[in-house]
């Protein structure tokens, strides 16, 4: 699947900007205001994929919601628990703001080149920096400024994390090494100057974040939509688990691997805790081959002769998804074989942002902070805040925080129906005379 297969309900906003061999370049600003029409053009690529695959997201959740609640309409809500499909415009939407977050800090840094910011305040003001958002990119910008960083180097760094968890930043461990993690990647970025060294920052979370939304959508969402199509013309709800597994020929999938994860979770279905390391329970078997397995299982709760067994099934099914979406498809976006020119170590980068991530799932929202409270701590040092000890890059410290937030969604099945809305939509951007 390419982005032209994203669905396309989007505005279309034509982008005004020029490639250069630094990356996506665009007008220098040369007046002290926000630059407000070209930001909106420049967000067309990354925001505009963004939203189309928000948007996608929630077409299947529904799609395959019916397929396992006949009551759900949708649009609406339902007790069935939910499938993997309804936390991914969640998931998305996060994504998506962290590329806004990335958009506005190169439209600080593109402002600065007319005249320099006379403090953090007045550089996010600028380029319409407000809300909630402007609460945590001043004090991450405000403590940037210890490490000798101009005001709009500061500012735009400040942005990144906006969108982030305000709360964990009031513990000064969590605040302070944060920050110095910025800095450090900072000083290490390309650039003859610091501003450019700060919108190669920017660039790199930008980029890293769209390459992990379109891996996802691509692979899981393009699995989805070829097994619909195949349900349909092998007769609806007519169709078996057994025939998904032996019919359903999907890439890089084998029928053989297929059934052998579709027994084994049939198998381990009402198991306490339900297993999640499918490295270790089935080496050998192919992500491809698990999407299968998790397609038969829906079918398999579909068929459940009650409630308890049908969300247990449903579970299980999430579970492959879940191990083939962070295990395969978004690891490369977070630690690429090569690092793309002209970034920063996007390993290193995603360690900095870490301690703040945070997910709205409807009326709740999931916070590693919360998370990491419950777990021991792994280094025994009190000058480390547990969220610091984590790096969201790392597979094996992403793998059981996906999990805990699913548990937290299931618990809150219905509010989890409350789609997000398009962020391009609610940008918020001040002329400034």
């Amino acid at each position: 699947m390419s982005e032209q297969d994203l669905p396309s309900n989007a505005p279309d906003v034509t982008p005004r900007v020029s490639p250069s061999k630094s990356g996506t370049r665009r007008p220098r600003n040369t007046l002290v205001r926000a630059p407000s029409n070209w930001l909106v053009a420049d967000t067309s690529h990354a925001l505009d994929t963004n939203r189309r695959i928000t948007q996608g997201y929630i077409q299947l959740a529904q799609d395959v919601q019916v397929l396992l609640d006949p009551d759900f309409r949708p649009g609406g809500a339902s007790r069935v628990l939910n499938n993997w499909f309804a936390f991914a415009p969640h998931a998305s939407q996060e994504a998506g703001k962290g590329m806004l977050g990335a958009h506005l800090a190169r439209a600080i840094i593109d402002a600065a080149q007319g005249e320099p910011s006379e403090s953090v305040q007045q550089a996010l003001q600028r380029c319409g920096v407000s809300g909630p958002e402007r609460l945590v990119a001043e004090k991450v910008g405000d403590t940037l400024r210890w490490f000798g960083l101009s005001h709009d180097v500061a500012a735009s760094l400040g942005t990144l994390l906006s969108a982030a968890n305000l709360d964990v930043l009031a513990d000064p461990r969590t605040l302070w090494i944060s920050t110095w993690r910025f800095a450090r990647v900072l000083y290490e970025a390309p650039g003859a100057t610091a501003l450019e060294a700060a919108e190669a920052v920017a660039r790199t979370m930008e980029q890293m974040l769209l390459d992990g939304n379109v891996a996802i959508y691509s692979d899981i969402a393009g699995a989805a939509r070829e097994y619909l199509e195949w349900r349909k013309r092998s007769g609806a709800n007519a169709v078996k688990p057994a025939q998904v597994v032996e019919g359903f020929a999907l890439r890089g999938a084998r029928s053989d691997e297929a059934r052998r994860a579709w027994m084994y979770a049939l198998e381990h279905v009402k198991d306490s805790p339900r297993p999640t390391d499918f490295a270790s329970a089935l080496p050998g078997v192919g992500g491809q081959s698990l999407l299968v397995a998790a397609f038969a299982l829906f079918e398999d709760a579909r068929l459940a002769a009650n409630g308890s067994d049908r969300d247990a099934l449903i579970a299980c099914a999430n579970n492959y998804l879940a191990w083939r979406e962070q295990h395969d498809a978004v690891q490369p976006a977070f630690t690429p074989a090569t690092q793309p020119a002209g970034e920063v170590p996007r390993s290193a980068l995603m360690l900095a942002m870490t301690p703040t991530l945070r997910l709205q799932l409807g009326p709740v929202a999931w916070e590693l902070s919360d998370y990491t409270a419950t777990q021991r701590d792994r280094d025994h040092n009190f000058l480390t805040s547990k969220p610091t000890e984590y790096n969201w890059a790392v597979f094996e410290d992403r793998w059981p925080a996906i999990l805990n937030a699913f548990e937290l969604g299931y618990r809150h099945r219905e509010g989890l129906w409350a789609m997000p809305q398009p962020l391009i939509d609610s940008l918020d951007l001040i002329e400034v005379d």
